[in-house]
């Protein structure tokens, strides 16, 4: 039976780190989706307003990831998976990306901190309006995730790649990763460079559904390449984070697809905007009803 996890992010902002994880056993999830991306805000990147100490590394930087640590020891909750400070890359700004790549390496050893052994990490592209070529894309990315071989298997974490989505005039188109075909020669090709497997795919299906790809097949196509998902529901239009069945996700087909590749590890939810389409007096209950359909997708993924 796989375990079900969920992000950090939506309660820790109210409750703190330790209340979080207090609460994330209280509503019977096993494990989380440690939301230290907290650490450095897609603004300070865009601005190049990156603190030295997550640049630099070293103890003081690794002290920031105690409080995760600590608290997934106190109330027995797996860390199972982490998600890195996005963008990952910033358009004509070289000085950002270098200090990027440090600050991504610096994750990687964060993570080994908190005993967590999957961090997802965006795709380095760019939006609609300055995308790159398909082959400087690529080139980018191989160049930029090679770069973390050596911390990521130093520190025995895989890194995730995930699909990703970008928008113009009101309208979403499929960015990096969202050719799950693609998605699927940039997990083997980085692995091949590796040596071993340092790398993963984190399966979001929130942004699977922005792309309109078929649950089922995209499952299917990934197969044992999923380390990690990123399980959410939207109107098909808007990237919401919201609860299963709050959306159109075909739910049937995703379980389908977790049977069709015989998915035994951790499913986890990225659910945070119930925090803010919820009121807090049923925000327990709302909790433990995501956790819920986990277990409910993992006894129908197991019964089909």
């Amino acid at each position: 039976m796989n375990r079900i996890a969920v992000q950090t992010g939506g309660p820790e902002e109210r409750l703190g780190v330790d209340e979080t994880y207090r609460k994330v056993k209280e509503w019977s999830f096993d494990a989380v989706d440690a939301n230290i991306d907290h650490l450095l805000g897609y603004s300070a990147i865009a601005h190049n307003e990156i603190p030295e100490v997550l640049v630099r590394g070293g103890r003081d930087c690794m002290e920031l990831f105690r409080p995760w640590a600590e608290a997934a020891k106190k109330y027995g909750v797996d860390n199972y998976q982490a998600h890195a400070p996005f963008p990952s890359y910033v358009y004509a700004s070289p000085e950002t990306n270098r200090s990027m790549l440090e600050v991504l390496k610096n994750m990687i050893r964060g993570c080994d901190v908190m005993n967590c052994r999957n961090l997802i990490i965006h795709p380095f592209f760019l939006g609609y309006d300055k995308q790159l070529s398909p082959q400087d894309e690529w080139d980018l990315n191989i160049e930029s995730y090679s770069a973390l071989i050596p911390v990521a298997k130093e520190c025995g974490v895989t890194v995730c790649l995930e699909n990703m989505f970008t928008g113009y005039k009101g309208k979403i188109y499929a960015a990096c990763c969202s050719d799950i075909g693609k998605a699927c020669e940039y997990v083997d090709a980085l692995n091949a460079l590796a040596g071993e497997k340092c790398f993963g795919f984190c399966l979001d299906t929130g942004h699977m559904l922005l792309c309109s790809l078929d649950a089922k097949e995209t499952l299917i196509k990934l197969g044992d390449r999923i380390s990690a998902f990123h399980i959410h529901d939207n109107d098909g239009k808007n990237d919401q984070h919201l609860a299963p069945y709050m959306g159109v996700l075909d739910w049937n087909r995703f379980c389908e697809g977790l049977k069709a590749i015989r998915y035994q590890k951790t499913l986890s939810f990225e659910t945070f905007n119930v925090w803010n389409q919820v009121d807090g007096a049923v925000m327990d209950s709302m909790m433990r009803f995501i956790a819920d359909c986990g277990r409910m997708f993992a006894r129908r993924a197991s019964a089909l």
